[in-house]
């Protein structure tokens, strides 16, 4: 049974895009059937995947049951990725899902469906602790959190566990920390230092050895639609990336 990870952080611009697509590239390289699904109404990890948005049928359809899972799991040129992309209509589903039945399950019941055909399942989620959040946290096994190494990177921390502990206690019991990963990491600054100090202090243990470095090729490789791996995978955050796909499938390596 594939492991579902839901990569969330309320807070926009820490890494959460970046870390999905290549994240899920990453674990595709290392051998492991890998499904991304792009819950987040902006579709930069559809795009990052070189899929136009607009013209295809994909996690909107999913969560107001428009249509059957095998319909919106697109195939990749990627080593072992698959992808249920996100498109324009989107962004009007946290409305639809409000009159909807079983409106915070409804990601989990899909993907129960092809579960068995994965190792792992990724869900990008949305800067935002609404419904479609909702789903996610309740679908998943676990949440991984990107963190930037910046000013302001607890903010608002605090909500987002208060949301997890809420889908524990109502939903989902077991869901539990994948890890905290630090993003946009300069270890010549005093200030990431002080920030690093303070992640392992709020999550002692469930902080992930490898950090993302902010990285110029990083930023390119979406313009181009492609994981960091196959734009430039010699670059520091290929590397990085390669890394913490190697640290998470160590930490299951039961799976």
């Amino acid at each position: 049974m594939g492991k579902i990870i839901a990569i969330v952080n309320q807070k926009g611009g820490v890494g959460k895009t970046t870390t999905a697509v290549n994240l899920a590239a990453a674990v595709g390289l290392e051998g492991k059937k890998t499904l991304l699904c792009d819950i987040d109404p902006q579709g930069n990890t559809t795009s990052g995947y070189g899929v136009n948005k607009r013209e295809v049928i994909g996690s909107y359809e999913l969560l107001i049951g428009r249509t059957e899972i095998g319909q919106a799991i697109h195939t990749t040129p990627y080593k072992n990725v698959d992808l249920i992309p996100a498109n324009m209509e989107l962004a009007g589903a946290e409305v639809e899902l409000i009159g909807l039945a079983q409106r915070e399950s409804r990601l989990r019941a899909a993907l129960s469906q092809v579960r068995d055909t994965y190792d792992y399942i990724f869900l990008d989620c949305p800067p935002s602790l609404g419904l479609i959040t909702i789903n996610a946290l309740n679908a998943s096994d676990t949440f991984l959190v990107p963190i930037q190494c910046e000013y302001y990177a607890m903010e608002g921390l605090s909500q987002l566990m208060n949301t997890v502990r809420q889908i524990k206690r109502l939903y989902n019991p077991p869901l539990d920390l994948e890890g905290v990963l630090l993003t946009m990491y300069d270890g010549r600054l005093n200030l990431t230092q002080q920030v690093v100090a303070e992640v392992k202090r709020f999550f002692p243990k469930k902080v992930f050895a490898t950090v993302i470095p902010r990285a110029v090729r990083l930023s390119e490789a979406p313009s181009f639609g492609q994981p960091i791996q196959y734009y430039d995978g010699r670059s520091k955050g290929s590397e990085a990336y390669n890394a913490l796909a190697k640290e998470l499938l160590a930490q299951n390596k039961k799976r």
